[in-house]
């Protein structure tokens, strides 16, 4: 069943994808707005491809681990009975989830040099959504551990990301403007402008996949207002496949053979990205504080 649910996502996907990308090409086109190129198409196709793959290879170790703790799961929600609360609470739950995990890639550097790939284009359109992190399968399903616990059955935590991904793939776009009321809640392809831009101001902000809501609580929301910029704060200028998905590895490991304390060298590994033990880069926050000392 769950096998059929996947093969129907895809059946799905596929012709929407196919589709909106295919009218963001051609408006792009005509009014010369040049939000696409070849090679970054293809860094996108390439960078997905090494995803997937990992994906495919990790699956049956990551439902494994999933359903091990569904054994200790509290009593939740049953999905026959209530299959509405069912679903509409594992989808609040597992964008709940996301926003964790997609916050920690932004803060802890060890996790920032696998999500950095996908920051890395300094394009942004439809394809830039399959830019995807590469090694994150690896420990994506860490934290939807406690999705099992709570009761919520393995494959349907899993299909459920696999659905949202659909979403988180078609807001990243510069051709939809604001959605008006929907702006308060949802994640919008003005919200993802932000989360995608190397403007100080609008640095780790705006980190839902679904919902914003998540961003408005825990103060990581920002508004659209200036112009995005879009890539990295100092962005790598190459589309070699090697160095796109190491790139940042190889930094670390750079810092890592400076002389310097323990401490130093296990914060250039664990601490937030930009950080340095002598001043000489500066983090997002260090960088937002500066601007308003000035």
């Amino acid at each position: 069943m769950n096998e059929f649910r996947e093969e129907l996502l895809v059946l799905i996907s596929i012709p929407i994808y196919t589709i909106v990308i295919g009218i963001e090409i051609l408006y792009s086109y005509l009014k010369h707005k040049h939000y696409y190129s070849t090679k970054g198409i293809l860094s996108n196709l390439y960078l997905t491809s090494l995803n997937l793959s990992l994906d495919v290879l990790v699956r049956g170790v990551c439902l494994a681990v999933l359903w091990y703790f569904y054994q200790f799961k509290f009593t939740g929600i049953d999905k026959l009975a209530h299959p509405i609360l069912y679903w509409t609470v594992l989808l609040f739950a597992e964008d709940f989830m996301f926003y964790w995990m997609h916050r920690i890639d932004h803060y802890c550097r060890f996790f920032w040099a696998v999500h950095i790939t996908h920051h890395s284009s300094e394009e942004f359109n439809l394809t830039v959504g399959f830019r995807s992190s590469v090694f994150q399968p690896l420990y994506r399903f860490i934290y939807f551990i406690p999705l099992s616990i709570l009761g919520f059955d393995p494959l349907d935590v899993m299909f459920m990301y696999a659905a949202t991904q659909i979403y988180g793939i078609l807001i990243h776009t510069k051709t939809v403007g604001k959605l008006g009321p929907l702006e308060w809640f949802l994640s919008t392809p003005s919200h993802h402008r932000v989360h995608h831009a190397s403007n100080i101001k609008y640095l780790d902000k705006n980190m839902g996949m679904i919902f914003i809501i998540w961003d408005r609580v825990f103060g990581t929301f920002a508004k659209e207002e200036e112009e995005v910029v879009y890539g990295l704060t100092t962005n790598i200028k190459t589309y070699n496949p090697i160095t796109m998905v190491f790139h940042e590895w190889k930094a670390i490991y750079e810092d890592l053979k400076k002389e310097t304390s323990l401490k130093n060298k296990f914060m250039y590994v664990f601490g937030p990205p930009g950080w340095s033990h002598d001043g000489s880069r500066k983090t997002s926050s260090q960088l937002r504080a500066e601007i308003k000392s000035k």
